[in-house]
């Protein structure tokens, strides 16, 4: 069975790592590994109704992160990678100059080492310089930055549809199609529901009925 490590750190946005979670187990086929630091369990607690018991339910196999005996902290142990969400500055900082005090930063830095996948979904806003050489330094040492980023061409109406967005878009990295996403084929199928008809959707401006046909659009050049 293959293996995923989950990494649960301190940054706000939790609910992204409980809904990773509860997707890979309703879709099977994975050995889920869990790790979460203190405060990812504190955040539990603020901004869900959820407890931290229910969270470590999800996976197959809870680590302590305190734990730097633990399988996951060994290269020898295969998986397909590691997902951080929501990765917290500090947890950043930690990976990316390779400091491995808890077995979230272990773990992660040893993904790297063996050149295996690791998505860090950073959560901070706004970015100073220092997160931004952070970022750029971890992407150039393999990790795949994907910030929680909301979708709004799929019409979101509620949190939960932003988060499953989220969440299909990472588990994509992994080739892994739970089913979460409306994906983007173009503008014509997602007119249902606009104001804006094709030709205007599609040029930017209002277009008239002898300028374009509704299925083939004549492109517009601005003088």
């Amino acid at each position: 069975m293959k293996r995923i490590i989950v990494g649960i750190a301190g940054a706000s946005g939790v609910i992204y790592g409980i809904r990773l979670l509860e997707v890979l187990k309703a879709i099977g086929g994975y050995e889920v590994h869990l790790v979460m630091s203190r405060y990812a369990r504190m955040n539990i607690e603020i901004e869900t109704d959820f407890t931290a018991k229910y969270v470590e339910d999800l996976a197959d196999v809870v680590h302590n992160s305190g734990n730097q005996a633990a399988a996951i902290s060994s290269g020898s142990f295969q998986t397909e990678g590691m997902i951080v969400t929501a990765c917290s500055m500090r947890t950043l900082s930690a990976i990316t100059h390779s400091m491995t005090d808890n077995l979230v930063t272990r773990a992660a830095d040893v993904v790297l080492k063996e050149k295996r996948r690791l998505v860090l979904m950073p959560r901070e806003a706004p970015l100073h310089v220092g997160h931004c050489k952070l970022l750029f330094e971890a992407a150039q040492l393999g990790a795949i930055i994907a910030p929680p980023m909301p979708a709004f061409y799929n019409r979101p109406k509620t949190i939960d549809d932003i988060v499953n967005h989220g969440v299909g878009r990472v588990l994509d990295l992994f080739d892994i199609d739970a089913g979460l996403l409306k994906r983007w084929e173009g503008p014509y199928p997602h007119f249902e529901g606009s104001k804006l008809s094709q030709p205007e959707a599609a040029t930017g401006k209002p277009v008239s009925e002898d300028q374009s046909s509704p299925q083939h659009p004549k492109a517009t050049t601005d003088t």
